[in-house]
């Protein structure tokens, strides 16, 4: 099968990058009302794809401004069923900071796919597709039955997600999870972990209206300082997060887990280079790797207050707000993260603010970590390690998705696969997606399919 998918994708290098292209054409925002047209048009269009590859079942399910592709392939009732997932939706884009394209004009260059979606995750799912193609070119059809699920709002939280799968019935024995990011484009692991997260909006209230600072500087309450102080608070000095009893449920990695971390290769200046990261901090007492993927996190993503916009008024604001991103991992939940978030607030505040904090528990995630010993995991070991020609390691996922909701709505256990790299700049301009990595992937694919049916 090796040589096989190889020359079929080798073949047919180009029709995947055109693919790419023409998807990545199709501005499919999340949470946009006046991309909601251009969500459907995504959906349509993978749907399209789908049935040309030979789905015998393809569905556009219309979720409410968020729609979802759905096909399945059944071969045989007594043979498992592998649910495929992933998502077509995108971030939105600040078109004047992309230097390579506009964000929705693809273009190939130096080996990469430029584009919004490029490598999140719309490349993810062209592998899919072609190393289905590569393998049904020698085996004619899927030995086991194969469900694909494509949600439009994925990166708004997958809100209708539950509900699409109570309604539709969908079943599952294994899922296999694709929106997640590879540790080196030469060095191939496996990833068996992902955090979860929640989010939460904290708006802090100082004057009844915005104050001329000449008129009420020194005695009035300024809401950025209070905002700025409380987000100071929010990580002690040796990087860890101070929410009330918030490492009460972490489980702590294993030595066996700590152990595949190490050995994956790793230097700092490497790790600076690709990931734009500056500088490294974090939890004292664990090393880089365990940060981003065994340990929980807490990040403020956005902070607004004041006259951020045009010429200053001088004035000290009324208000402040801050998006705050917790990441968290076995064996916590999104709830209870969120009540402590709550006791947080209300104990460290200075009562001279208002405050209003919003946890958004409906989209919120909790962490998923695959069976360490799980076949399936050992199947695409064996096929990735064909694919790349070097030994596969095993890694995590530091960001977030419904890995747990998929698994609690099946009961089967989520096994990932994803051909993201740290370097291919998800949800910042310039997004591409390495050409090479996809065929590698797409050649995992293959492989994992011809190894499943004769498992």
């Amino acid at each position: 099968m090796s040589t096989a998918a190889r020359t079929y994708l080798d073949n047919h290098r180009d029709d995947l990058v055109r693919h790419l292209a023409d998807w990545v054409g199709v501005p499919s925002v999340a949470g946009v009302p006046e991309h909601e047209a251009d969500l459907l048009r995504s959906a349509n269009w993978l749907a399209g794809v789908l049935r040309e590859t030979g789905f015998p079942t393809v569905e556009v399910w219309k979720a409410d401004g968020a729609p979802a592709v759905y096909a399945q392939w059944r071969t045989d009732p007594a043979a498992p069923t592998v649910l495929i997932y992933s998502h077509h939706d995108v971030r939105a884009a600040k078109e004047q900071e992309w230097e390579e394209t506009t964000p929705f004009q693809a273009v190939v260059r130096d080996g990469y796919v430029y584009g919004r979606g490029a490598s999140d995750a719309k490349g993810q799912v062209i592998a899919h597709v072609w190393g289905l193609r590569a393998y049904l070119a020698e085996a004619g059809a899927p030995a086991v039955n194969i469900t694909v699920l494509v949600e439009g709002e994925e990166e708004t939280g997958s809100g209708q997600l539950e509900t699409l799968l109570k309604e539709h019935g969908v079943t599952a024995d294994l899922v296999l999870f694709s929106d997640t990011l590879l540790w080196h484009a030469e060095h191939p692991a496996i990833c068996t972990s992902m955090r979860g997260m929640i989010l939460a909006q904290l708006r802090v209230f100082g004057p009844l209206r915005d104050m001329h600072s000449g008129a009420v500087s020194g005695p009035a309450p300024n809401p950025v300082l209070e905002l700025s102080r409380l987000l100071g608070q929010m990580h002690d000095d040796k990087g860890r997060i101070t929410l009330p009893g918030f490492y009460d449920d972490v489980d702590e990695p294993s030595e066996r887990r700590r152990a595949e971390l190490a050995a994956l290769p790793f230097t700092e200046d490497d790790w600076l280079t690709r990931s734009d990261t500056r500088s490294i901090g974090g939890e004292a007492g664990y090393t880089v790797l365990e940060r981003l993927w065994l340990r929980p996190a807490a990040e403020v993503i956005s902070i607004l207050g004041g006259d951020p916009v045009g010429p200053s008024r001088g004035a000290v604001p009324a208000a402040a707000e801050a998006t705050i991103s917790i990441r968290i991992v076995p064996d916590q939940t999104a709830l209870a993260v969120g009540d402590q978030l709550r006791r947080w607030v209300a104990e460290e505040i200075n009562d001279r603010f208002g405050y209003e904090l919003t946890v958004s528990e409906e989209s919120g995630q909790d962490p998923y970590r695959t069976p360490p010993d799980h076949p399936a995991v050992t199947l695409l070991a064996e096929a990735m390690a064909e694919a790349w020609g070097a030994p596969v390691g095993r890694m995590g996922n530091a960001g977030g998705g419904p890995a747990d909701l998929l698994n609690r709505m099946t009961g089967a256990p989520v096994v990932y696969f994803g051909t993201g790299l740290p370097e291919d700049r998800w949800h910042d301009s310039d997004e591409r997606a390495s050409i090479e990595v996809l065929l590698k992937g797409a050649h995992t694919l293959a492989g994992f399919w011809q190894r499943f049916r004769r498992s």
